[in-house]
């Protein structure tokens, strides 16, 4: 497929490429093939969408880091107004709602760095379902059923839960009148029949998570488009259609399966299939309070290749009290690197204008410097710091767009050489 004259750091498929790409496999579907061949055909059209939305994610972050970091600065400025800081507040919701929006099409793209652990399935459900009770009103009916001998398996727990939740809400949504959401649990093992009728799954041990719901359920002729971006069943202005392909992309991204069951007047199911795990459960020790309280004074390297970004960075570092060098590209930060200057820590951007990637200057820099403390910061990761869809292991990472806390929070945690990454 084409690709534009770019660093490789900055390749991603041109959108009239992606098009084409769409078009072939649409055209496909539509004459006459089996339904395995319609599946694929499905997968490879959903996989040139990914492409064209994730490809745009990283400017757009950039972009709303600025937007976010200001709007931030001007809601707590000292010197402004009443009216002033509720016209800051309500912008700053407004560029939430962007990044949200740009998050939920990271995760369609496969592109959202996941931090996977071995969970107990039903402790997610449990922990959910107290949300729930209290979002879904008192017209539905809430059941859950979770197998009691569960089998482990390996998910980023905070984005199971907001695909639970997503799922919930979207069946609150066809129950106008009120009915039941149904929530269960188990073990299931897909063979190889199954695996051959969803061109997507794969034979294996999975832990299953169904939705079910008693809603109006979803014309046969659409359920194929329903985990599309942008694609809604919803009025105008109820829902932007990004809730079931966010899901898809999160199952996709987790070597899991998804499975929607529909009919119309009856209500909908959706099955989630996440890989089991033989490992044992491991549970986190607690971030020490006073490691993060502790001000600031060290020297930071701050290498970001996008000015707006970069001068924002600094001047909130330069407020918490640390002192700051700068480099615009990776070839500047290794000079700095090379100079007699000290640096406490490296904070980079993954995805860097030029030769050299994030990544490859952080590797520099653990020759250059060895035990020197690294921070990423990125609003799409590609593979530098990603495989497979999950962190390396050891990285720390401040996903764009942050806020003015959340940066101080995680130059203090890499700083201390604790490993909770992703703010």
């Amino acid at each position: 497929m084409d690709v534009p004259s770019l660093p490789p750091s900055r390749r991603y498929r041109r959108p009239e490429s992606c098009l084409r790409f769409l078009l072939i496999a649409r055209s496909r579907s539509r004459n006459g093939a089996t339904t395995s061949e319609r599946q694929l055909a499905q997968s490879q059209k959903m996989e040139g969408v990914g492409q064209l939305t994730g490809g745009v994610a990283h400017d757009f972050n950039n972009l709303l880091t600025v937007i976010i970091g200001n709007l931030d600065m001007l809601a707590e400025w000292p010197g402004a107004d009443a009216r002033a800081r509720e016209t800051a507040d309500i912008a700053l919701r407004a560029a939430d709602r962007g990044a949200d929006l740009v998050r939920s099409l990271l995760a369609f793209s496969r592109k959202q760095p996941l931090q996977p652990r071995v969970v107990n399935l039903n402790e997610i459900v449990l922990e959910t379902d107290h949300l729930l009770r209290r979002t879904l009103g008192e017209q539905v009916e809430l059941e859950t059923s979770p197998e009691r001998a569960i089998w482990l398996t390996m998910v980023d727990p905070a984005q199971l839960q907001a695909a639970l939740i997503n799922l919930a809400v979207n069946a609150r949504d066809s129950m106008r009148q009120g009915g039941k959401l149904t929530i269960e649990t188990g073990n299931v093992v897909l063979d190889e029949d199954y695996a051959l009728q969803n061109a997507d799954a794969k034979a294996g041990a999975y832990v299953l998570l169904a939705v079910s719901d008693t809603g109006s359920g979803i014309p046969a002729a659409i359920l194929d488009r329903v985990f599309e971006p942008f694609f809604t069943t919803k009025e105008t202005g109820k829902g932007t259609g990004l809730g079931l392909s966010m899901v898809y992309g999160f199952i996709k991204q987790s070597n899991g399966h998804i499975k929607i069951y529909s009919e119309v007047g009856h209500g909908t199911t959706v099955k989630l299939y996440l890989p089991r795990s033989e490992a044992s459960a491991v549970v986190e020790a607690p971030v020490s309070a006073s490691a993060l309280d502790s001000p600031g004074n060290e020297t930071v390297l701050v290498v970001e290749d996008d000015a707006m970004v970069r001068d924002f960075v600094v001047q909130q570092l330069r407020q918490l009290g640390y002192r700051t060098l700068l480099a615009e590209n990776g070839n500047a930060a290794l000079a700095v690197l090379d100079g007699d200057a000290a640096i406490d820590l490296l904070l980079t951007d993954v995805i860097l204008s030029g030769t050299l990637t994030g990544k490859q200057v952080a590797d520099a820099a653990a020759q250059r410097r060895p035990g020197l403390k690294v921070l990423f910061m990125s609003g799409y990761t590609e593979n530098a710091i990603v495989h497979h869809g999950r962190l390396d292991p050891g990285v720390m990472l401040l996903s764009k767009p942050f806020r003015a806390t959340e940066l101080a929070q995680m130059v203090r945690r890499a700083i201390a050489g604790n490993q909770t990454s992703d703010a």
